[in-house]
């Protein structure tokens, strides 16, 4: 497999996870209730992100004559988390809907260190997309942890 094609493949899987991040947050906001408007907003925005990163990979894969990944992964090596939640969701409290998107939140970012660990040449351009990317979700994180965090708290 020539250069080009490894790295369109890796840009693929991004678009992929991202493409899972999307539904995942669209299925966390439909399944938290009303009284939670402020989750459905992080959710929405999140998903948001997600598409505009999706759609800023695929533009890479065309320019380096690939043809961009639509679906979702369906592959071993990335981290399928998102599009089976329902079981995490069963009894729809904010606390049980953010460890799912937590847990959703780490295989993503593994998924970003993997392809910056590639062994695969990437232009600089490529390179610090991704960076930019793997650094927007990891804040994206820290602020599901932060309420996953408070939600323990109140929990308890």
């Amino acid at each position: 497999m020539q250069t080009n094609e490894k790295l369109i493949v890796i840009l693929n899987d991004l678009v992929e996870i991202n493409n899972d991040r999307i539904k995942g947050y669209q299925k966390a906001s439909d399944e938290t209730k009303e009284e939670d408007m402020d989750l459905k907003a992080i959710f929405a925005e999140m998903g948001n992100k997600s598409k505009s990163f999706a759609a800023e990979l695929s533009h890479k894969v065309i320019t380096l004559g690939g043809e961009s990944a639509k679906g979702t992964t369906n592959r071993g090596k990335i981290y399928r988390v998102w599009m089976d939640v329902k079981k995490a969701f069963t009894s729809n409290d904010r606390l049980t809907i953010l460890e799912s998107c937590e847990f959703g939140e780490d295989a993503i970012q593994k998924a970003y260190i993997e392809a910056l660990a590639a062994d695969v040449y990437m232009d600089t351009e490529i390179r610090k997309i991704i960076t930019g990317q793997k650094s927007a979700l990891k804040a994206d994180h820290d602020l599901i942890r932060i309420h996953r965090d408070a939600n323990v708290n109140t929990s308890s």
